[in-house]
């Protein structure tokens, strides 16, 4: 990851459509989990500044994990029981200690992608479910895969057999942000026939117009995604259970 990137992510991901849409969204895959709300012990993995945790902290107590320091010295107001410095690839946990581990656009940024999610079902008690969000489709990669340091895209059967040879069982997976897919090709092909000319829109650190309009579309899919992915979108998810 840049080091750029959690200032910037602490400045906007309150805000910003992106951040907002994907809490709600993880808020109603959480809300299929039976979880008993004082005892359930979730894990953020590579939790960066701790936005997802304002949706995690509603369904049990949050464990922040991330590799960088940084990240947590500037988001020490987020509500996370614990915090702990570590890497996904070795997970600083007993086995079996976690109801829930959420790794929320984190495999993307491994080399072994399919050891990191070993690690993710090491830590989790039988039964317990690991919510994983990762980009979709190599086409879209833009500049800001490059930023952050990603080292793939994923397709829903490529994230379904990943956490399969990790040993989990998927409960249920699709895509998400279809709505605005079209838009994302646009911005790509822009941004590789004029570079200059986007380079600036992606990563305004001020609420916008153009912000709150791309929020209602996106948040247009949610009353969908209650019942299942969609077939399309720019990132994938899944639900899967360590047995």
């Amino acid at each position: 990851m840049d080091r750029r990137f959690h200032p910037f992510e602490r400045a906007i991901e309150d805000w910003h459509w992106w951040y907002r849409v994907r809490r709600d969204i993880l808020d109603q895959v959480l809300a299929r989990v039976p979880l008993d709300r004082d005892r359930a012990l979730i894990l953020d993995v590579g939790c960066g500044t701790g936005g997802s945790s304002l949706a995690l902290s509603r369904h049990g107590r949050v464990v922040g994990l991330d590799a960088a320091m940084q990240s947590f010295r500037i988001s020490m107001d987020r509500p996370y029981t614990h915090r702990a410095v570590g890497r996904a690839e070795s997970l600083p946990f007993r086995e079996e200690a976690f109801d829930v581990v959420a790794a929320l656009d984190v495999l993307e940024h491994l080399d072994d992608d399919v050891a990191g999610a070993r690690e993710v079902r090491r830590v989790l008690k039988p039964g317990g479910r690991a919510v994983v969000f990762v980009p979709a489709f190599n086409a879209l990669w833009r500049k800001n895969d490059d930023f952050s340091h990603h080292r793939r895209r994923y397709t829903r059967p490529l994230l379904e057999r990943t956490l399969d040879a990790a040993g989990f069982t998927v409960e249920d997976s699709g895509y998400f942000n279809m709505l605005l897919l079209p838009a994302q090709v646009a911005g790509t092909i822009a941004e590789r026939l004029f570079p200059r000319a986007v380079a600036s829109f992606e990563y305004s650190e001020r609420p916008s117009l153009a912000n709150r309009l791309l929020e209602r579309t996106f948040r247009l899919e949610l009353p969908l995604l209650r019942r299942r992915g969609l077939p399309l979108g720019t990132s994938v998810f899944c639900l899967a259970r360590r047995d």
